[in-house]
Parts: structure tokens; C-alpha cells; sequence
């Protein structure tokens, strides 16, 4: 859902609205052959609707044949150092909403929200955003929020996923592993959304690098990608791409983690211009891949 923003131009907040609002946006996804969404928090927090209201959102969905596998929260940090603690009721809110309605995974991150240069940004991605604390105790205090909230996400059924951001704990590969692992729990892994650190303008680890490192983690996975360009200079930048067009080669990754087992949705992802038609090629595009390595499975000596 992220081509469609959670205020109107008019000022109408998503949240606040009728019901309305919420099936345009939803019907075009559906008219655009999804059978499946995710109702991202940065578009409508279904988590805090009111027990009628959430019904009549799922009425919606169901009524245009869409599933909801999947619930991701956006710059709702527990270690947020002004909102931490209601974050970290708002993300028990998430799993227990999951749970009601039957939604298999939540993902959650650590980044917090957009300064002030980022949103006068043409892309948010090419200014600074607030790093996570670089001390023990700051760091500490996010892995327990997060085994708490999987412990609480094991007597529910439903999985949950971490964001890789940049500067966060989950920054890097080997970083987000580490956190992963400290964390210790068997529904914690990692969402392995690579695009977001391929698109920054600065060095990044090699992509393939790090789905290596990462695929033998990931669980529900958000994919987008980006065209990086390096110059010899130094001077990096980066654009929104198709799956198929961009730096990464997703087919490789993809191939990667099924070979390791790999068995959550996936949510395509895509900034700028017509954000949902190429969501909409990016969801062919991965279904070819599946196909292509089933068969290929299948032939297989």
C-alpha cells in the first residue's frame, strides 16, 4: 500500500475516514489482479480501528477477493526514545489484531520517523535519518522488547519479521544476524529488505553478499529494488527500479532462500511514479520465478 498515502491532499487522515476512502484505494489494488494485501500502518492502522470498524475493513477485502497474510508497521520504533513504550503497546496491539483476524506474519523495525529534511526530500533515502543509539544499554532494551513481543507472537500463531534498515541494529547483514540471534526466539527472523540499503548514497555491502548472509534468517520478505550507480569518484546514486531492471538480481536471491527453505509471502514494494502498476509487474515477476524453480526442482535428478 505504499503508493497510497494514509492523508489526502485535502487533509483527510485515512484513519479518521469512512470506510469509503478505504475501498478506492483497495479496488484498484484488486483491479490491478492481487489477490492478497497488506494494509501497511503507514497507510491505515487497522490494529487501533474499533472492533466494528476492523470488521468492516475485512468485509472489504473479502468482498474484492483479498487476503490478508500479512500486517507491516513503519517508523513505530519500541526504542523510540519519546514514544518507545507506546510503540511497544502498539506492536502487542498488531500481534493480538493478527491473531484475531487470522494474519500469519507482522513485521516490525527500529527506524524512526522521517526528520525534516527527509520529507522536503525528493527521496527521503538521500538525507540522513536519526540513527539508533550506539550504546549497549539502548541496544539491549531493543532485544528484550523484541523477545517480548515474540513470546507474546508464539501463544498467537503469528510470525514475526524484522526490518533491515540502515543505522539501526539491523543495519548491515552481519548486524541484523547478530541482532537475530540475540534475540533467541523460534517466531523472530529477519525481513530482509535489502532495497533499503541498496539505495542509499553512500557504500553498502555487495547485495548478493548480503543475501548470503541473511537468506538462512528471512522470513516474510519485503522486495523492492533500485539502480545504483558508483562512480570511479566516489559519487554514488540511486533510483527506483523494477524487480527485474534494477541492481539487484532477485531471481539469484529468491532461488537463494527457497533453497534454504525459505516459506513466507512476500510484499512488493515500489516508490515514485506509478507505484501499483509496477507492483503489479513485480508480482508477475516473482511468480515466474517460483514457477521456473519448481520446475526446475522438479526435473532435477
Amino acid at each position: 500500500m505504499i503508493p497510497f498515502p494514509g492523508q489526502r491532499p485535502d487533509g483527510t487522515v485515512l484513519q479518521d475516514a469512512g470506510a469509503t476512502l478505504w475501498a478506492q484505494d483497495l479496488a484498484q489494488v484488486a483491479a490491478s489482479g492481487f489477490d492478497a494485501v497488506d494494509p501497511t500502518d503507514s497507510w491505515l492502522r487497522i490494529a487501533d480501528l474499533t472492533p466494528a470498524r476492523r470488521a468492516e475493513f475485512m468485509g472489504l477485502c473479502d468482498g474484492l477477493g483479498l487476503s490478508v497474510p500479512a500486517l507491516s508497521t513503519s517508523r513505530r520504533s519500541v526504542i523510540d526514545p519519546v514514544h518507545g513504550d507506546a510503540h511497544l503497546a502498539y506492536s502487542h496491539r498488531v500481534i493480538d489484531c493478527a491473531a484475531e483476524l487470522g494474519i500469519g506474519h507482522v513485521s516490525f523495525g527500529l527506524f524512526g520517523p522521517l526528520t525534516a529534511a527527509q520529507q522536503k526530500a525528493l527521496w527521503f533515502w538521500t538525507e540522513a535519518g536519526v540513527p539508533n543509539p550506539d550504546d549497549a544499554e539502548t541496544r539491549d532494551r531493543a532485544v528484550t522488547r523484541i523477545r517480548d513481543l515474540a513470546r507474546h507472537a508464539e501463544t498467537c500463531g503469528v510470525a514475526i519479521a524484522l526490518e533491515m534498515y540502515e543505522d539501526t541494529y539491523l543495519g548491515t547483514a552481519p548486524e541484523a544476524v547478530r541482532f537475530v540471534t540475540d534475540v533467541d526466539h523460534p517466531s523472530v527472523r529477519l525481513n530482509i529488505d535489502i532495497g533499503n540499503l541498496i539505495r542509499l548514497h553512500r557504500p553498502v555491502a555487495p547485495w548478493a553478499e548480503m543475501i548470503e548472509i541473511c537468506a538462512p534468517h528471512a522470513g516474510y520478505w519485503h522486495v523492492k529494488n533500485y539502480t545504483r550507480i558508483e562512480d570511479p569518484s566516489g559519487l554514488v546514486m540511486t533510483h527506483p527500479a523494477p524487480l527485474l531492471g534494477g541492481t539487484i538480481n532477485w531471481r539469484a536471491a529468491i532461488e537463494r532462500a527457497l533453497d534454504l527453505d525459505f516459506a513466507s509471502p512476500f510484499l512488493v514494494e515500489h516508490y515514485g511514479g506509478d507505484g501499483l502498476s509496477v507492483c503489479a509487474q513485480n508480482r508477475d515477476y516473482l511468480r515466474q520465478i517460483l514457477t521456473l524453480k519448481e520446475a526446475r526442482d522438479d526435473i532435477r535428478p
